[in-house]
């Protein structure tokens, strides 16, 4: 059972599959067992901030080649620990959120897979311009941080962007990508792969307390919302045009579309922000999930995930295949 793709090829790796490289969420257990299950996985290196937490991940990664994912514009604080990374020579690279410059040309240069996520084709066409290995477009289903396009939308426009300037480039999709059938129509709308979060999220190895997992369980695709509540009350100085996605809990709907009273309050919500987060009170600490958690139903072990995602795309793939033959 496997799926041959341009990026499991030039990549070498089994599946078309890759774990988003999650805040805090993606660590070395989860990586690692994304990549034992012929996948690529991801750290998630997140605001760049604590370089203990690298340390230990690296370690729980083992022997496994892993990637490692960053926010780039909070990244620009803290450029030493880019390098410690990448004197790690971990199998990849991934940039989010921000011009990739100049860690782009440094990968590259030290001869790393360089990932670069973005949200619309400007983002894309300066992705190309970096010299980017692989483009994740990113919909805006995705969980956490993203734009406002749609995945079924942008991934075929970067795909037609890539034929035409640098058709050598991969296509990674992003965004409501939960199971099988999401693998199948992003390889059928011209990607490469798949980056995969909020179902990766939901694994045994992820680093997201129970009380969380269970809460964003119990929920649907409809109880998720785009908000800046969350960077308000975390203090984190997030572009204008990025929000993100989450559940919608208690805290959120009492302070969503009353953005300017939380900034006057700031100090006093923090406090009671930073407490929830610690006892991973679902009511108010952020459960960072995207619209898929509708189609998911258990915490599950990641090489599962990824044998049955990619078993039940080509079962699809191939039924496609069938049905294409029985109308010629």
């Amino acid at each position: 059972m496997a799926i041959s793709t341009r990026l499991t090829e030039r990549l070498k790796i089994k599946h078309p599959v890759i774990s988003a490289p999650m805040d805090g969420i993606a660590g070395g257990q989860l990586a690692a067992a994304v990549s034992r299950a012929g996948g690529l996985g991801m750290l998630g290196g997140g605001y760049s901030d604590d370089a203990a937490w690298f340390e230990r991940e690296f370690r729980a990664a083992g022997n496994h080649a892993v990637g490692c994912g960053f926010i780039t514009w909070a990244l620009r604080s803290n450029p030493q620990l880019f390098e410690a990374v990448l004197a790690r020579r971990p199998k990849a690279i991934f940039l989010s959120f921000d011009d990739p410059e100049p860690f782009a040309s440094r990968a590259r240069a030290d001869g790393i897979v360089l990932f670069c996520q973005l949200q619309t084709r400007a983002d894309a066409e300066r992705a190309l311009d970096c010299g980017a290995d692989v483009l994740v477009a990113q919909g805006t289903e995705a969980g956490g941080h993203g734009g406002a396009r749609a995945t079924f939308t942008l991934v075929p426009e970067i795909a037609d962007l890539i034929a035409k300037r640098a058709p050598a480039t991969l296509l990674c999709a992003a965004g409501g990508i939960a199971d099988g059938r999401g693998l199948a129509a992003a390889l059928m709308l011209g990607a490469d792969a798949v980056v995969v979060g909020t179902r990766f999220w939901a694994a045994a190895e992820a680093l997201v307390p129970a009380a969380l997992q269970q809460a964003a369980l119990a929920a649907d695709g409809d109880a998720t919302v785009r908000q800046k509540v969350l960077d308000i009350v975390r203090v984190r100085a997030w572009p204008e045009r990025y929000t993100g996605r989450v559940l919608r809990n208690d805290f959120v709907r009492e302070w969503l579309g009353r953005e300017e009273a939380l900034k006057a309050d700031q100090s006093r919500q923090s406090a009671r922000y930073a407490a929830a987060a610690r006892a991973a009170d679902p009511g108010i600490a952020a459960t960072i999930v995207g619209e898929c958690i509708g189609l998911i139903d258990g915490i599950e072990p990641a090489g599962e995930i990824v044998e049955r995602m990619v078993a039940e795309a080509e079962r699809l793939l191939a039924q496609g295949s069938r049905l294409a033959g029985a109308r010629a």
